[in-house]
């Protein structure tokens, strides 16, 4: 990947904590706001959520979700030029005491230590986004579709 582009989309993912999260729910697309950290080596992202939540309840029947992060607006930048990455994917519950629990709920708390006390409520848990297919856009004409694998490795250098 351009190392521009690959700085842009550290950039993006590091400054920006909140995703729209699009599901399935009832049969149709369902877009709500999450808040966001990336899986320890780039593999994925993890969200809190409450299983009251409607995307929760989406998450645990139909599984495949995209996550929209995008850049915040400035005055120099046209918004159709804002940096922004699409995933599509794929929502995994991380029960308490599975495999990969403690890592993600140290992920999610250190970007979001605020948090800890929603950690107490039983309505909430951690799941997983395993990305399977990435688009991102750094601007105009700056487009590139990448693998999971790409990600990681972008998000593992500097």
């Amino acid at each position: 990947m351009n190392p521009a582009y690959a700085q842009t989309l550290r950039e993006l993912l590091r400054t920006q904590q909140v995703a729209a999260l699009g599901t399935l729910h009832q049969g149709q697309p369902y877009v709500s706001m999450v808040p966001f950290a990336l899986l320890p080596g780039g593999s994925g992202f993890v969200i809190h959520v409450s299983q009251l939540a409607a995307h929760t309840k989406d998450m645990l029947s139909s599984p495949q979700v995209s996550l929209l992060v995008v850049a915040p607006p400035t005055p120099d930048v046209p918004v159709q030029a804002l940096a922004r990455i699409t995933v599509q994917g794929r929502a995994a519950q991380i029960a308490d005491g599975a495999a990969g629990h403690a890592e993600a709920k140290a992920a999610y708390l250190s970007r979001f230590p605020q948090s800890a006390d929603l950690f107490s409520f039983a309505d909430f848990s951690l799941f997983a986004i395993w990305p399977e297919s990435i688009r991102f856009v750094g601007g105009f004409a700056q487009a590139t579709t990448m693998s999971p694998q790409t990600l990681a490795e972008v998000l593992n250098e500097a």
